[in-house]
C-alpha cells in the first residue's frame, strides 16, 4: 500500500467558504498504474481535509487497455476518444495516466466511467500536473492571492476557425519568442516573424532581439573586458601579480568583438534550433497588417506573400532614437557599437541614460578617450543620491562629463574622416566616434496598425494594454512596444509566458509589474528594486519614510591603494507605519546584479527590516 503524508497549514489555507469556489476535480486511470493511484491518494485525501472546497469524481479502469480504449481510440461512429473532446489541445496529445480535470458540477457522480465533455471546465493535466494542483491548493495564502484575475476580453478565438495559424508572433526577441514557445506547448499552432531593418549605419543581426544581438549580452562581456582590464591595472600589483618582463598588456578591439560576435551567432543558431524543437514556424519576413486577421509579409527581397492568424502578438520591441541636429546621420547607436569593425578611438557619448553610461563606462575602462554629453542629470529615473556617486566614481576612472549641452551639429572632416561636434554652449571637440543614447522608441510605425484600429503613442510608438490586450481584443503586445511596461528583457519573457498560458492554458494569473530587481552596469555597478528615496517620499509622505544607509569597504577593493577613493554603498527605504515594510533596497559595488537577485524576491514577499536585520548574511561578501 503506498501513502501520502503531508503537512498543511490549515490557518491560512481555510477561508469561509463562501470566498472559495468549490473545485469538482476528475481523476481517470487503470487501478493497477502507481501513477494513478498515488495522484488519486493525494487528490482524496484533499477532499477529506476540504470538504467544501474540494470534491474529488474517481474514473477508475480495470486494466490498461480499457482506459486507452476510452481516452484515446475512436468508437464506431468514427468519434475520438474522451480526450478530444476537451478544447484543450494539450489534452489531444495525451496518451499516460492519469487523465485529470476540472467540472462545472458534480454530476457525473454515479457514471464513474461515462463522464460527461459538455460539463468539462478546464484540463489539468497527468501526475506531475495533478500534484502541482495539489501543491497550489495547499500553498499558504498571501495577500497576492486577493489580487484581481486578469479578467480578458472576449478576443473571439476558437478552436475550429479557418485561419493559418492560432497566434502569430510578430518580434523574435525574448517575450516574442517565450511567448511562441509557451503557446505551442498548450497545443497552439505558433509562427514568429523576425526581419530586422538595418540601422541608419547598416548594422543588421540574427534572431533572438535587441538583448542577444546589440544589448544586455554584448554589453555585460564588454563590461566585463572593462572590469577585468582594469582589474589589472588597479589590483594587480597589489595582490603580487606581475609581468616577468614588465610589458603592458593592451586590449585589442577587433579580438574582442570577433569573439563577441561569435558567441552571438552561436546564441542565434540556438534560438533557430529551440522554435524547431518546439514546432513554432520561423519566419524571416516583415509583417504589416492589411485587415483584422490578416499580415502581408515582406521578404528581404521584396517577394509579398500573406498569413492569417486567429490571434496575433506584437512584439517588436523598440529602436534608438536618432540625433536631431544637422549632420546627426553621422552618429551611430547601441545598434552599432558592439560590432565596429575597428576601434572606437575618442568617443563622444550623447545623453545621461544608462545605455549612454554603461557604453561610456566599457569604453573608457578599454583605455578610450570618452565625453558624456548631458543635456540634463544623470540616470534620470533612479536613485538621485546613487546616480551622483556613479558620476563621481566614473570621473574618477577617467569619464568627462560635459554638463547642461547637447550638440547642434556633426560634420565630418574630409582630411581625416573624424567628426567635428559643435555644442549649445558655443564649444566644439573632434571625435572618431559619436555615440548617440538618448531614448528609444517602439519599433511599430510599420505594421500597419490604423488597419486594425491600434492607436499608438505619438512621443514614443508605444501601445496602450491593459493584462497585454489591445484595443483590438485578439491582438496583443508585450515587452518594450507596451506603454509604462519597464523596458527589462526578464520582463518581456515573463509577460510573454504569461500571456500564452492565459490564452491557451486555461490561466488568469496576470503579469506583475511591480518590484522588478534591475541593475545598471556601469563601473561601479548599481542594482535596486521597489521605490528610489524620492519616489517613496513622493508616495508615503516624507514623514512616513525612513532610510537607512552605509557606505563600505568591499574586501576585494581592501588592499589596493588606487582604490580607495571611492566605497560601496547601499540603502534601504522603510516605511515608518506600516511595520517597518521595506519599500526599496539600492546597493552600489561589484557583483550588484548577482547581490540584488535574491533581495528581489525578498521585496516581492513583503519583507520587513527587522527580516532583513534578523538574516544571517554569507561573509565575507559585500551582500554581507
Amino acid at each position: 500500500e503506498e501513502s501520502v503524508v503531508f503537512c498543511v497549514d490549515t490557518k491560512s489555507v481555510c477561508r469561509e467558504a463562501e470566498v472559495m469556489s468549490r473545485h469538482i476535480l476528475h481523476i481517470a486511470g487503470w487501478s493497477s498504474c502507481s501513477f494513478y493511484r498515488r495522484a488519486a491518494s493525494v487528490v482524496d485525501s484533499l477532499s477529506i481535509l476540504f470538504p467544501t472546497r474540494l470534491k474529488v469524481i474517481n474514473h477508475e479502469f480495470e486494466n490498461r487497455s480499457g482506459y486507452r480504449s476510452w481516452l484515446i481510440n475512436d468508437d464506431d461512429n468514427g468519434n475520438g476518444g474522451f480526450r478530444s473532446k476537451l478544447e484543450d489541445k494539450r489534452a489531444h496529445k495525451h496518451a499516460s495516466s492519469p487523465f485529470c480535470w476540472l467540472s462545472n458540477s458534480d454530476s457525473d457522480i454515479g457514471k464513474s466511467l461515462q463522464p460527461d465533455p459538455s460539463d468539462i471546465k478546464s484540463f489539468i493535466g497527468g501526475h506531475d500536473d495533478t500534484l502541482q494542483f495539489c501543491r497550489e491548493f495547499c500553498s499558504p495564502m498571501d495577500d497576492r492571492n486577493n489580487e484581481e484575475d486578469a479578467v480578458m476580453v472576449e478576443d473571439g478565438h476558437v478552436s475550429n476557425h479557418e485561419y493559418d495559424y492560432d497566434l502569430v508572433v510578430i518580434g523574435g526577441g525574448s517575450g516574442g519568442l517565450a511567448c511562441s514557445k509557451e503557446a505551442a506547448s498548450l497545443g497552439a499552432k505558433v509562427a514568429v516573424l523576425d526581419y530586422v531593418t538595418p540601422s541608419p549605419a547598416g548594422s543588421v543581426w540574427g534572431l533572438g532581439g535587441t538583448c542577444v544581438n546589440v544589448g544586455c549580452i554584448p554589453k555585460k562581456l564588454m563590461h566585463h573586458a572593462a572590469l577585468i582590464n582594469e582589474s589589472i591595472h588597479l589590483d594587480a600589483a597589489p595582490f603580487g601579480i606581475r609581468s616577468e618582463k614588465g610589458d603592458r598588456m593592451e586590449h585589442n578591439w577587433e579580438s574582442m568583438r570577433e569573439n563577441v560576435q561569435n558567441h552571438i551567432r552561436g546564441l542565434n543558431f540556438k534560438y533557430r534550433v529551440s522554435l524547431n524543437g518546439a514546432n513554432v514556424d520561423y519566419i524571416n519576413k516583415r509583417g504589416k497588417f492589411i485587415d483584422q486577421h490578416t499580415l502581408q509579409l515582406t521578404d528581404k527581397k521584396g517577394n509579398i506573400s500573406t498569413i492569417s492568424s486567429s490571434r496575433f502578438v506584437i512584439a517588436v520591441g523598440g529602436r534608438p532614437t536618432p540625433l536631431n541636429c544637422e549632420g546627426g546621420h553621422l552618429a551611430i547607436s547601441s545598434d552599432d557599437v558592439f560590432a565596429l569593425q575597428k576601434h572606437p578611438g575618442k568617443v563622444l557619448c550623447v545623453g545621461a541614460s544608462y545605455i549612454s553610461l554603461e557604453c561610456a563606462g566599457f569604453l573608457a575602462g578599454l583605455g578610450h578617450e570618452v565625453i558624456v554629453a548631458v543635456r540634463s542629470i544623470l540616470l534620470r529615473g533612479f536613485d538621485r543620491e546613487i546616480a551622483d556617486k556613479i558620476g563621481a566614481y566614473m570621473e574618477d576612472h577617467g569619464v568627462v562629463f560635459k554638463r547642461e549641452v547637447l550638440p547642434t551639429k556633426l560634420e565630418k572632416m574630409e582630411d581625416s574622416g573624424r567628426i567635428r561636434v559643435l555644442f549649445t554652449d558655443g564649444s566644439e571637440d573632434v571625435f572618431d566616434t559619436v555615440l548617440v543614447a538618448i531614448g528609444r522608441h517602439a519599433d511599430t510605425a510599420n505594421l500597419g496598425l490604423h488597419s486594425v484600429n491600434i492607436d499608438t503613442n505619438d512621443n514614443n510608438g508605444k501601445i496602450s494594454t491593459k493584462y497585454e490586450q489591445t484595443s483590438t481584443p485578439h491582438i496583443y503586445a508585450l515587452g518594450d512596444v507596451v506603454e509604462g511596461c519597464a523596458e527589462l528583457t526578464p520582463v518581456a519573457i515573463e509577460a510573454g509566458l504569461s500571456l500564452a498560458k492565459r490564452l491557451f492554458g486555461n490561466s488568469k494569473k496576470k503579469m506583475d509589474y511591480d518590484n522588478v530587481a534591475t541593475t545598471v552596469f556601469t563601473p561601479i555597478e548599481y542594482g535596486c528594486v521597489g521605490l528610489s528615496e524620492d519616489d517613496a517620499i513622493n508616495i508615503h509622505g516624507k514623514a512616513n519614510i525612513e532610510v537607512y544607509h552605509k557606505s563600505f569597504m568591499p574586501l576585494e577593493w581592501s588592499i589596493s591603494d588606487k582604490r580607495q577613493t571611492h566605497q560601496a554603498f547601499t540603502k534601504v527605504i522603510v516605511h515608518k507605519t506600516a511595520n517597518e515594510k521595506i519599500l526599496g533596497i539600492h546597493y552600489l559595488g561589484p557583483n550588484a546584479g548577482e547581490v540584488m537577485q535574491g533581495f528581489g524576491l525578498a521585496i516581492k514577499k513583503g519583507i520587513t527590516f527587522d527580516d532583513l536585520k534578523s538574516t544571517v548574511g554569507i561573509h565575507p561578501t559585500t551582500a554581507e
